[in-house]
């Protein structure tokens, strides 16, 4: 396992926009370095990078995470970059998850129009008050995505489904339904990962010859899927199921691995319910899988908004929700560890 970071990498690079690693530059630093990177035996170990993605890692981001320092994604990018570099020995797999979304999804303001006809400006809670006394309503668009047999229904079918969506989040305990920016759209430069943490990922793959697999998610208009494995809320109001299941291939092959290291954004959302389903699935196969769980806890971020003095906005601080998903998941059997402790020292 080589501790010296690689000639090319420069953590000032961890907010730059623009950076494109140059994969050919890449290529030959892995030829010279192949022989001198030990490969840690003792089993698999992956790495799940959660939505790495510079609409929420970088400052011009639509959704960037910059937690309460306002900092906090391009630091966190940093660390990670730095982590596999370290580490490329004991890495057997980098496995990345993707948001991806379109314009006329549920939480983006394309889907939304108010009483005006105007859509909702970003960040609105949407609640069922408002829904059932027609303060927000779907927007025409919608009506082209309903189901083939239920499209003769359509606004009527429409609104009792969103009434039955925020109804099943509150039951459920899960996040509000919020309007977010619009952010992580498919094809554009937001969907793509930040170049350092990139330029990472691919360095790891040229040397290691190592499989780079994703997981895309959210890309179904009718839920959120803050969580990598599973929507929100699948199912219809009227029966029968409204979401297509995530497919199951990504998380079973993960469970496969003898340890899975989690890092990403945003430690209040993405993180956070991804790591609870992954934990979950783990539980009711072995109570004792949760112990090969460790999470980078300076790798993440909570979304937290600010000010115009910069200030953490308390109705909009998630940051008791991710530091609540930390120690629930330590009690579960989690290891939670700084990125800068050597992987050698970690608990087993």
């Amino acid at each position: 396992m080589s501790a010296t970071l690689p000639p090319f990498f420069d953590p000032a690079r961890a907010g730059d926009w623009s950076y494109r690693p140059d994969l050919d530059a890449l290529r030959a630093v892995a030829e010279r370095w192949r022989g001198e990177v030990e490969t840690v035996g003792g089993g698999r170990t992956d790495l799940l990078l959660i939505d790495l993605q510079r609409d929420f890692c970088l400052p011009e981001g639509a959704l960037y995470v910059g937690g309460r320092s306002g900092r906090g994604a391009v630091e966190d990018t940093a660390r990670i970059a730095a982590f596999i570099h370290r580490n490329l020995g004991a890495l057997s797999r980098i496995v990345p998850t993707f948001d991806t979304h379109t314009p006329l999804q549920i939480f983006h303001r394309s889907f939304w129009i108010d009483a005006d006809g105007r859509p909702p400006e970003p960040f609105t809670v949407i609640t069922e008050e408002m829904l059932a006394g027609g303060t927000l309503r779907p927007s025409p668009g919608v009506l082209a995505l309903l189901p083939p047999d239920v499209a003769a229904e359509g606004p009527a079918w429409v609104e009792r489904q969103l009434l039955h969506y925020v109804r099943s989040l509150a039951r459920q305990g899960r996040n509000a339904l919020i309007v977010w920016p619009d952010h992580c759209l498919i094809g554009s430069e937001g969907h793509a990962m930040p170049g350092l943490v990139q330029e990472a990922r691919l360095f790891h793959a040229a040397l290691r010859g190592a499989p780079t697999p994703v997981i895309i998610k959210g890309d179904d208009p009718w839920s959120e899927s803050y969580s990598a494995f599973a929507p929100e809320v699948p199912d219809r109001w009227d029966g029968g199921r409204l979401v297509q299941p995530q497919d199951d291939s990504a998380l079973l092959e993960l469970l496969r691995a003898d340890r899975i290291v989690v890092a990403g954004q945003a430690a209040s959302h993405c993180v956070r319910w991804s790591v609870d389903d992954l934990l979950d699935r783990m539980r009711a196969l072995d109570p004792a899988l949760p112990g090969r769980v460790t999470v980078l806890r300076d790798c993440m971020s909570a979304v937290v908004g600010l000010d115009a003095e910069g200030r953490p906005i308390p109705a909009l601080d998630f940051t008791p929700q991710a530091e609540d998903a930390f120690a629930r998941w330590a009690e579960l059997g989690v290891h939670i560890v700084e990125s800068t402790t050597p992987m050698s020292d970690w608990p087993r």
